[in-house]
């Protein structure tokens, strides 16, 4: 009886004293914390999600992007089937023509487009994006258009029946009447909402990159470039967010785009060849696009085709990049705290201090506790305090309760230089892109390295 209580405890002291079951433990409670650092990622999330929502009603209301694309001059022409219908007997048979009115789609040859764009912030409650008022203005010429390619007779092309169309993303921002000037005289656009808007029939009517159809009356005879290259000018007025972009369908297009933006985002298949676009005052960005340049051609026989993919312009969206750092901080969240309790469980192993199970918890619930405050302050203010702010608070939360548990001021300052070194490098890693994955390996190395000497000592046999 006495020899078997005398087992009990010598194995109730290795369980209290053991190495291996002291890490053990630690390992159990790191994966246990892997909980609550989910439902901060969680988090994070949820609150992106909101961020796009509040931003998209906002643009909604304003005036989503600007797409533009055109003017394009679209002209009827006529087309003949012969059909051979045979008798009951079918020995003999009639010749019957059928006609057909087709749509042929001609890009002008030169295209000047300048855009004047006023950004301004809107916001609604913690959440901001940018909006703009602009001024559109654009020029150009049509050659005469060649119907040669399909064989077309002159007599069978409808000149009376020509028209002008645009097409363009955001109709809700236009803020005055739009009209060109088609060589003499003036022609307004009126909405076409019956023949679609692209190529595509799967688009979804609320997407900012739907395009609505604007077309004009028909095109006086006289003003058609039916023998020579004739001239065009028109302006829009419209409201807008996130970007503005033009497809380059000119056999020449020039494009121009002037603000007082300072953080300017060159967007699409094209960038502007000017080396001092950015200025300190905004930018001046000019484009150039010859036909060479892009792979699709000036005419079109079977309908506008969807061209979108070849867009350029300016994105005017505010970089909200605070959530995306968040979570490429959480990401870290099991490195901090499995290195936290290593430097706690080696001070425990080589100090013979005994922490408890539940000292380790409430320091794993402190460390998850940095990325709460840290969501919850960069909505309010940058990146940089807010990160600073829940820095300083947990590490100095978990300096002083170390110092209660380990009763000593050298090992609780060396806690407190330990987490400010790795908060500090896990921030510098956030900020990098290109040498993200270089520094952090050789940070983590460094780190390696650290633990491997100051455990060198240790007896793990013994112990």
């Amino acid at each position: 009886m006495e020899k078997n209580q005398e087992q009990s405890g010598k194995l109730g002291k290795w369980v209290k004293t053991s190495i291996s079951v002291r890490m053990l433990t630690v390992g159990m409670l790191i994966v246990l914390l892997l909980i609550p650092l989910s439902y901060v990622k969680s988090l994070i999330k949820e609150r992106q999600s909101r961020q796009k929502e509040v931003v998209y009603e906002i643009n909604k209301k304003w005036g989503k992007e600007v797409l533009l694309y055109g003017p394009i001059l679209k002209v009827p022409y006529k087309t003949y089937e012969v059909k051979k219908i045979f008798n009951q007997a079918n020995t003999k048979y009639t010749k019957e023509v059928k006609e057909t009115i087709k749509n042929a789609y001609f890009f002008p040859k030169k295209l000047n487009i300048n855009s004047n764009i006023n950004p301004e912030e809107k916001k609604r409650g913690i959440y901001k994006t940018a909006v703009y008022t602009s001024t559109i203005d654009i020029q150009g010429s049509f050659p005469k258009p060649d119907f040669s390619e399909k064989e077309i007779k002159e007599k069978d092309i409808l000149w009376e029946k020509a028209k002008l169309i645009v097409q363009t993303s955001n109709l809700k921002g236009v803020n005055e009447l739009v009209e060109v000037k088609f060589h003499k005289n003036n022609y307004s656009f009126e909405s076409n909402y019956n023949e679609g808007v692209t190529t595509s029939s799967h688009e979804n009517i609320n997407s900012t990159s739907y395009l609505h159809k604007l077309e004009t009356k028909f095109i006086n005879k006289e003003d058609l470039p039916s023998k020579n290259e004739v001239n065009f000018s028109m302006k829009i007025n419209t409201n807008g967010s996130e970007q503005v972009r033009f497809i380059p369908i000119g056999k020449e297009t020039d494009v121009r785009i002037v603000s007082d933006w300072k953080t300017a985002n060159f967007t699409g298949e094209y960038l502007p060849y000017n080396s001092e676009k950015i200025t300190y005052n905004g930018f001046d960005a000019k484009w150039k696009v010859l036909d060479i340049n892009r792979p699709f051609p000036q005419q079109y026989f079977s309908g506008i085709p969807n061209l979108k993919k070849y867009a350029f312009g300016v994105n005017f969206m505010i970089p909200v990049d605070e959530y995306q750092k968040s979570e490429r901080s959480s990401k870290y969240g099991f490195l901090v705290i499995g290195l936290t309790f290593l430097i706690f469980f080696l001070i425990q192993t080589i100090s013979k201090i005994q922490i408890h199970p539940f000292q380790y918890l409430m320091i794993g619930v402190a460390l998850v506790l940095f990325y709460t405050l840290l969501i919850s302050i960069s909505e309010h203010s940058d990146f940089f305090k807010a990160y600073l702010i829940a820095g300083i608070s947990v590490i100095v939360l978990i300096s002083l309760y170390a110092k209660s548990i380990l009763k000593t001021v050298k090992f609780s300052s060396f806690i407190g230089i330990s987490l400010t070194l790795l908060y500090t490098f896990i921030f510098i890693i956030i900020q990098l892109e290109s040498y993200a994955l270089l520094v952090g390996s050789v940070g983590l190395f460094v780190i390696l390295a650290s633990v491997m000497y100051a455990s060198r000592q240790i007896d793990w046999h013994n112990s």
